[in-house]
């Protein structure tokens, strides 16, 4: 088992930024790659970006150049830096582990609200 817990999200205003963190804590050990998911009203869940042990990193089309995802893994933490925020990135972001296995195992979810 593997328990995540988010924190960060909140009300900006577009072309403002936040950070997003999580924390792992179980069976790290199993923990292949680690990612960000969000949410919005009305549609399906997608990926938003995702980091493996050694770092590789991908990113949905929508946000590349605005945000950045990074992982510690001696803290066993995963955090997505988004810059340029715009309305269209507000959803429920979802923090994600991804075992060998594979297992997917989710956090809590935290709101992102981009609005003036």
């Amino acid at each position: 088992q593997v328990h995540l817990v988010e924190s960060g999200g909140g009300l900006v205003q577009p072309g403002g930024s936040l950070r997003l963190s999580c924390a792992a804590s179980g069976s790290i050990f199993s923990i292949a790659s680690m990612g960000w998911y969000r949410q919005a009203p009305a549609k399906q869940r997608e990926l938003v970006a995702s980091i493996t042990r050694g770092g590789t990193a991908i990113y949905v089309d929508s946000v590349k150049g605005r945000f950045t995802i990074s992982r510690d893994n001696v803290k066993n933490t995963v955090a997505l830096q988004m810059n340029s925020l715009k309305s269209s990135d507000t959803a429920v972001y979802y923090c994600n582990a991804r075992t060998s296995r594979p297992m997917d195992y989710w956090g809590q979810g935290t709101q992102v609200t981009v609005s003036s």
